[in-house]
């Protein structure tokens, strides 16, 4: 056994030494040709199924490192230069005015004079007032009555800021002076009947008014004004309107109701042949509820407008009933958004209205309620690009007792002398008919730079009436092209005014009825303004510049060409 074990030692001995000698020997070169490379797959891989050890002491030991820093001088003859503030032109600041007042004087013997005014005491008040005087002497082409104006506006206010509200009281005068100059053509008038007729009418309005703003209350708003209206003939209107919102929200949506009040009472010293006199009385409650609800992209407003309608006339007093639903869409984050409504209401005219939009209706009209039954649209609106708005809407409605300005009869052939100045076929009745209306709008604006813009808009109506034969002196089509420069110190506009042609009937008493054709008229208008410093500019405007006297109103001629130029003078009080 002894012997086995050393010779085992022996041969393992031997073993080691020989594995020595061969680890000294010279190891040859070979060249190793690759016949496929490796190419691992996902199986080729094996996952180790022991975490390793790691000794966390080794890891957070920090080991010392020890270095130090050779320094090398670098010889340099660069001289940094010392740096400036830059400094930014800025262009002066153009201080804003609280008031201005504006003198200008024009061909046709026309002045015009404007001044606005206020000042405050303290932050919570503010009180000042508007006047403005234009007049003209006249002078139309082929017109052989007067046909001079002169308009007077004078409106004062004080404004109140308390702690919950605030409020604003205003007082006013208007004053218009005007002539029945408008005589018809077809109508041969001597020298005796011209002279004896006496055009010329004057308006008045005394007014008192007052608004109130409450912060953050259920009576949201409300206003008040009472008005009396005059004129030379002995005319006489009383009108007053008390208007309240009441406003508070539901919910994630918005309430609001909007309650009305109004009083109006006239009367004309007699009709157009002078047989009786004309009274009218009106009080119409009004009351608007609406439901508004609000989502990311649409807007819809639910809600009714309900008068009752009191008169003293053959009208009677009724109830009225109409829709107020409205909604909006916004397709593209304000880019396009699309809207439809279907909306009705109740218009009280009165005799005020009427000579605000056709100063040469006669004194003896009669005054009725027009109901807006429905008028339902659609329509769209945005952005075609950075530059161009737009805004196109198509309606169809229908109104019940709508307005209508018709001459009056000639009372005269032109041998005979009338009593009053307007029964020379020289004045206007307002008839009444039930009219369906098709109302095609649409607007683009273009701007082009911040400097320059333009565009226009455009508008077609369509009538049905049940009665008349015409929509008299209503155009077809009304259009109008504008364009706006501003500049440093320069401001410059350009206006072009489009109306088709209009139809109306002239009859001579008693039977002899002609059929009118008012054409189509073109009224192009350019002015420009240039600012001499902060306080003073001064302005020219031409206007009709075509010189084309067109009648707007059968046989009421415009004034031609017309100049006109002043200074306009910026102050603070």
């Amino acid at each position: 056994m002894q012997k086995h074990f050393i010779l085992l030692l022996f041969l393992l001995f031997t073993g080691i030494l020989f594995s020595q000698k061969k680890k000294k020997e010279k190891i040859d070169t070979e060249e190793i040709t690759v016949v496929k490379p490796f190419s691992p797959t996902v199986s080729d891989a094996n996952k180790i199924n022991v975490n390793p050890q790691i000794d966390s002491v080794d890891i957070n030991t920090k080991k010392k490192i020890n270095y130090t820093i050779n320094s090398i001088p670098v010889a340099s003859t660069f001289t940094p230069a010392k740096g400036k503030a830059k400094t930014i032109q800025r262009p002066p600041k153009e201080k804003i005015y609280k008031n201005y007042a504006t003198l200008g004087f024009g061909n046709y013997k026309t002045p015009i004079a404007e001044i606005f005014a206020h000042y405050n005491t303290s932050n919570y008040n503010d009180f000042g007032g508007f006047i403005k005087y234009h007049s003209s002497g006249g002078g139309i082409d082929g017109i052989k009555l007067d046909d001079d104006f002169r308009d007077i506006n004078v409106d004062l206010f004080y404004k109140q800021t308390e702690r919950y509200f605030e409020w604003r009281a205003d007082v006013g005068y208007n004053f218009l002076a005007t002539n029945w100059y408008g005589l018809p053509e077809d109508i041969n008038f001597n020298n005796k009947v011209i002279e004896s007729i006496q055009e010329k009418q004057t308006y008045s309005e005394v007014y008192f008014g007052g608004e109130i703003d409450f912060f953050d209350a259920l009576v949201h708003s409300g206003t008040v004004k009472i008005s009396r209206f005059i004129d030379k003939s002995k005319s006489l209107e009383n009108h007053g309107y008390i208007n309240g919102i009441v406003d508070f929200p539901i919910g994630r949506e918005m309430m609001y109701t909007n309650m009305s009040l109004e009083f109006l009472n006239g009367n004309f010293e007699h009709n157009y042949f002078q047989t009786d006199d004309i009274k009218y009385t009106y009080f119409n409650i009004g009351f608007s509820p609406n439901f508004e609800i609000l989502r990311e992209n649409l807007t819809v407003n639910l809600g009714a407008n309900l008068y009752y309608s009191i008169t003293n006339t053959d009208e009677g007093s009724k109830f009225y009933a109409y829709p107020n639903v409205t909604a909006s869409y916004n397709i593209s984050n304000d880019i396009l958004i699309a809207y439809a409504g279907i909306v009705g209401d109740l218009q009280q005219n009165s005799y005020k209205n009427f000579v605000n939009e056709n100063p040469f209706v006669s004194p003896t009209l009669d005054i009725q309620r027009t109901s807006q039954q429905y008028n339902g649209y659609v329509g769209i609106k945005g952005l075609l690009n950075s530059n161009m708005r737009f805004n196109i809407k198509a309606a169809y409605g229908n109104e019940t007792d709508k307005p209508l300005y018709k001459l009056n009869p000639s009372l005269t052939d032109g041998k005979t002398i009338v009593d009053k100045g307007y029964q020379a076929g020289n004045s206007f009745d307002v008839i009444y008919d039930d009219v369906s209306i098709i109302n095609v709008t649409g607007e683009l604006i273009f701007d082009w730079s911040k400097a320059f813009k333009f565009g226009g808009n455009f508008e077609f109506n369509s009538y049905n009436l049940e009665t008349q034969d015409e929509a008299w002196n209503l155009p077809l089509i009304k259009a109008t092209l504008l364009a706006r420069y501003t500049h440093n110190k320069w401001n410059a506009g350009a206006d072009l005014f489009f109306a088709s042609e209009r139809k109306d009937d002239l009859t001579i008493i008693p039977s002899n009825t002609t059929r009118i054709t008012n054409d189509a008229y073109f009224d192009i208008n350019l002015k420009g303004l240039y600012n001499i410093n902060d306080k003073y500019s001064v302005f020219v405007n031409f206007n009709n510049i075509l010189s084309d006297n067109y009648q707007e109103y059968t046989n009421f001629k415009v004034q031609g060409f017309q100049f006109f130029a002043g200074v306009k003078f910026k102050f603070d009080l």
